[in-house]
């Protein structure tokens, strides 16, 4: 399997992408975040996490449509890459091996 370069932060930001599809632009990033990881999270934290992924390859942005509620301004939408998808499936398998052999030798999950 090939080695993945994607920290855990990163990760959970692309899943977050995933998610939203359409939707899936800084605010409601942050928010779906803090939803799930109940803590707050930094604006900033999160633009850095998706430049850096766009960088390596995992993301694609575009700017959306200018509307009236953002002030004429345009969200910058965020998509997931093929090779995203790979690297996440590989991410999976890896972590589902480790439950599986914990859960066989009997040892007490967290």
């Amino acid at each position: 399997m090939k080695k993945t370069k994607l920290g855990e932060f990163e990760e959970m930001v692309l899943l977050a992408v995933i998610l939203l599809k359409e939707e899936a632009y800084g605010v409601e990033i942050k928010k779906e975040l803090e939803k799930r990881m109940d803590e707050q999270l930094s604006v900033g934290s999160i633009q850095s996490a998706l430049k850096r992924m766009e960088e390596k390859g995992f993301l694609t942005s575009e700017f959306g449509e200018a509307t009236q509620k953002r002030g004429g301004k345009r969200k910058r939408i965020y998509n997931a890459t093929p090779y995203a998808h790979k690297v996440l499936g590989e991410i999976k398998q890896i972590r589902e091996s480790f439950w599986t052999q914990i859960t066989a030798e009997g040892l007490k999950t967290i």
